[in-house]
Parts: C-alpha cells; sequence; structure tokens
C-alpha cells in the first residue's frame, strides 16, 4: 500500500478498511460518513450508553461545551469525560 505522509511521517488523508480488512485511502466525506454509521450502529445495537467521548481540559469552554451538547443531543448520552481533574 502506498501511504501518502507528510514529510513528519503523518497521514495526509483518511484510511477506511475495505470489506478484505485492508485499509484504503478515502475521501473525508467518506471516511466520516463512515464513523458516523459505526457510532449509529454502536447506538442502535447496544444502546447510547455504549458510547461516550472524551473532551479536553485544555480546551475553550465553547469547545467543551459543543462536545457535551453532541454528546448528549446526537449520541445520547451523559457518558463526556472532560479530563478536568488531571
Amino acid at each position: 500500500m502506498n501511504l501518502r505522509l507528510s514529510h513528519a511521517g503523518r497521514l495526509t488523508q483518511p484510511l477506511v478498511r475495505g470489506r478484505d480488512g485492508q485499509l484504503k485511502p478515502a475521501s473525508w466525506e467518506a471516511a466520516l460518513d463512515r464513523a458516523a454509521e459505526g457510532l449509529a450502529e454502536v447506538v442502535a445495537r447496544y444502546g447510547s450508553n455504549a458510547v461516550g467521548i472524551f473532551s479536553c481540559s485544555k480546551a475553550t469552554n465553547e469547545v467543551n461545551f459543543l462536545a457535551q451538547k453532541f454528546a448528549r443531543v446526537v449520541l445520547g448520552t451523559n457518558n463526556i469525560d472532560s479530563c478536568n481533574r488531571t
């Protein structure tokens, strides 16, 4: 597989796992759609308490607010940790 890496060794495009189990380059839209489908599948199969998110204590209050809003409204869970105690 020929991955496009930046000079710092970081990926420059997302990868998604194909049906054959191999990671393949994808567009950002396709990768985000795959992530959304995966989250929706977990919530449908196991309930909203099966998912959660981490935010960052060094993020702004506005970013942490959006993270908790996303967790509660979109994912339907109160499972959010902003690591403020560290």
